[in-house]
């Protein structure tokens, strides 16, 4: 399915019909050069096992998450944020292009996200609610409120209540919309849709500690990333320890894996593909 989305993304790059110089490449540059598409990975699958004759019919939702995420990671990369060189095994937007130019790129795919929505071939009801979803965990009260606090708080302490709020908003709410967003599209019950979204902050969380372990035990060739850069943050290796953080990554793990056995057989089989990979103990 990977190979697949890869090729819808580029058949269908953001066409500008302008005379600037680099507004088109800069948008599609970073959205271009790969990374783990987790997260309309998630969609898809929940919609091909729900119901798979509307698969074909997802794809734009599915690139309005990846533009979204994106976006967030472009902006989270200037130097008034994270200041980060490197990203997906490449070098950012503002260090080829220069900040205005990266902030602009994000702010034209966060939106470009409702407009690949509002014109999916699905019915209004469905788009309404896509939109619903994406606009509500993206935005106000889920990525951008977590980015807030996470960016306020640097050389704060939190407490394990207060990080866990923190990283629910910032990276798992938009995990979990992903899994919503795939089974409205696939006409499943509100129960379903309710059981999927609490498994993605669950998987939201675990993809968090997994990533702060990373940032500790990992290396920049490895990640295509910028890492040991968590030294001010709140993350769960500066609070818990990396043998507490490895604790909670093996008891989230375990939790995930009994959520996941409790779908339907199709359903559950589609989930353990996506995550499976992200399973492996993390170690140096």
């Amino acid at each position: 399915m990977l190979k697949d989305f890869e090729e819808y993304l580029q058949n269908n790059p953001i066409k500008v019909n302008s005379f600037h110089p680099f507004f088109e490449d800069s948008i599609n540059k970073m959205l271009g050069v790969g990374g783990k598409r987790f997260r309309p990975l998630l969609l898809l699958s929940v919609v091909k096992a729900v119901d798979d004759r509307l698969l074909q019919n997802a794809y734009d939702a599915a690139l309005a998450v990846e533009c979204l995420h994106t976006y967030s990671l472009i902006h989270d990369d200037l130097p008034c944020m994270d200041d980060s060189p490197l990203r997906r095994g490449h070098p950012t937007l503002h260090t080829i292009f220069g900040d205005a130019a990266a902030v602009l790129a994000g702010d034209a795919l966060n939106t470009h996200a409702f407009h690949l929505l509002s014109n999916a071939k699905l019915s209004d009801k469905t788009k309404i609610e896509l939109i619903k979803i994406l606009s509500r965990d993206g935005g106000t009260y889920g990525m951008v409120l977590g980015q807030a606090i996470d960016l306020f708080f640097e050389q704060k302490k939190l407490s394990l209540d207060e990080l866990k709020f923190l990283h629910i908003h910032k990276t798992a709410k938009l995990i979990a919309a992903s899994l919503a967003m795939g089974a409205v599209i696939a006409d499943a019950k509100t129960d379903l849709v309710e059981k999927l979204y609490d498994f993605g902050i669950k998987l939201g969380l675990f993809f968090q500690v997994r990533d702060d372990l990373l940032d500790a035990l990992s290396s920049e060739e490895k990640e295509g990333k910028k890492v040991q850069s968590d030294g001010a943050k709140n993350s769960f290796v500066n609070l818990l320890g990396v043998d507490g953080a490895k604790s909670e990554f093996e008891s989230l793990k375990i939790q995930l894996s009994a959520t996941i056995d409790e779908f339907e057989p199709k359903l559950s089989t589609a989930l353990f593909t996506v995550c499976d990979r992200y399973f492996v103990e993390v170690t140096k």
